[in-house]
């Protein structure tokens, strides 16, 4: 069940991705330095292994730390609502489900996961924005 539920997420979760890169490469090979690339008789391959993908590495990883907090919501979501792990596998969105039935005696039995899951997404969103600051070479000089 770990594994169906986790190639589950992963096969749905790389198509905007992919949808993301196409976009910028199709951008990007039509720039003028790339045109200058070319026409000093640059191979296809030093073209883009020093010119397209350091352009398009900076929205593959801001798009997969997204796709990473977007995994955990899904599978927290999916295990809320009893359809994801296995009940012996811990996970936040079992930990809300097993606390809905006590949420006017304790409510920080929904409070604490529910942090969880937020400031993990929250800070995942915020690595990926670094990372995006720190990598895209149209920001690096500013």
């Amino acid at each position: 069940m770990f594994i169906l539920i986790v190639v589950s997420i992963g096969v749905t979760s790389w198509m905007p991705t992919a949808r993301i890169v196409r976009g910028d490469v199709l951008a990007i090979k039509e720039r003028e330095f790339i045109l200058a690339a070319r026409s000093i008789g640059g191979t296809d391959a030093k073209i883009i292994f020093r010119h397209i993908l350091p352009n398009v590495f900076s929205p593959i990883m801001v798009s997969a730390t997204l796709g990473i907090a977007n995994a955990i919501i899904t599978e927290s979501a999916l295990s809320f609502l009893g359809l994801g792990f296995p009940p012996d596998f811990p996970t936040w969105g079992r930990l809300l489900n097993d606390a809905v039935e006590f949420i006017q005696l304790h409510p920080e039995r929904v409070f604490w996961p529910g942090l969880a899951i937020s400031l993990t997404v929250l800070s995942i969103n915020y690595l990926g924005d670094g990372l995006r600051d720190a990598l895209d070479p149209r920001i690096r000089g500013r």
